[in-house]
């Protein structure tokens, strides 16, 4: 009950994320699934949570003890976001192996995925999905975003506008359309949402905005979107009925 978007572009990050973790006929609770790191200033990095709750806590506790312990691995000293992302499927596997005792097989699905991005020193800036059994993939030059959640009803826009070269902002505004989708198509996800730009070698943060359901800004763009996509299906050409033969249907 989540959706969580990792855009990795040219000019650098766009993270959004709902907050809803439950949808009940009588219960609706929220819970932030966005969750930035202190840590030293060569670095910034950010992960979104998806799957079981109790899981993803554990696992951020377990981020933050290593960090503040100084552990032989934790966020401020390894090398690069894909160790970070090695790093953070080992903690997670493990988490969820204490949830279970151990059993490969349990009623109590405590599985969960993670999006971790940022920057770390001189490397790029970047995107990595940390699969419930550990591994990690990154984005693609053909596919710069990543999704874990109810991903289905935000792809589309995703696929059809999202590119390298797409100016960041103009990206911030799909992905957002994106998550307008699935919260219009899936009950299971809800704000409030959750908006993250990255500038590429800024190490900052401060780009952070966080919209309620009748926040006016987030309404106006449901509504331009709703309104340009109606323009849109009366402008397409009508069915040319002389190109097609006809087929007669039978029982």
């Amino acid at each position: 009950m989540t959706y969580c978007i990792a855009a990795s572009i040219n000019e650098g990050l766009i993270l959004v994320s709902d907050s809803r973790t439950n949808a009940g006929i009588d219960n609706v609770s929220t819970h932030g699934k966005m969750h930035a790191f202190e840590t030293h200033s060569d670095r910034k990095i950010v992960l979104l949570c998806a799957g079981n709750l109790a899981t993803t806590q554990a696992v951020l506790e377990q981020l933050h003890r290593d960090k503040l312990k100084n552990a032989p691995i934790n966020l401020n000293n390894v090398e690069s976001l894909f160790e970070a992302a090695e790093y953070l499927g080992h903690v997670s596997v493990d988490k969820q192996k204490q949830h279970t005792g151990g059993k490969g097989q349990s009623a109590f699905n405590a599985s969960a995925s993670f999006i971790l991005a940022g920057q770390i020193g001189t490397e790029p800036h970047a995107a990595y999905m940390v699969y419930a059994e550990g591994n990690s993939i990154t984005s693609s030059a053909n596919t710069p975003f990543l999704q874990i959640g109810e991903s289905k009803y935000g792809k589309p826009i995703l696929d059809r506008f999202l590119k390298l070269n797409t100016p960041i902002d103009e990206a911030a505004r799909c992905c957002l359309v994106s998550m307008d989708s699935t919260i219009r198509s899936n009950a299971s996800v809800g704000a409030p949402v959750e908006l993250l730009i990255y500038r590429k070698d800024s190490f900052s943060l401060e780009e952070y905005y966080c919209f309620d359901d009748d926040n006016d800004y987030l309404l106006l763009l449901r509504r331009s979107w709703e309104a340009k996509l109606r323009e849109a299906i009366a402008a397409l050409p009508l069915l040319d009925k002389t190109s097609v033969k006809p087929i007669v249907m039978t029982l």
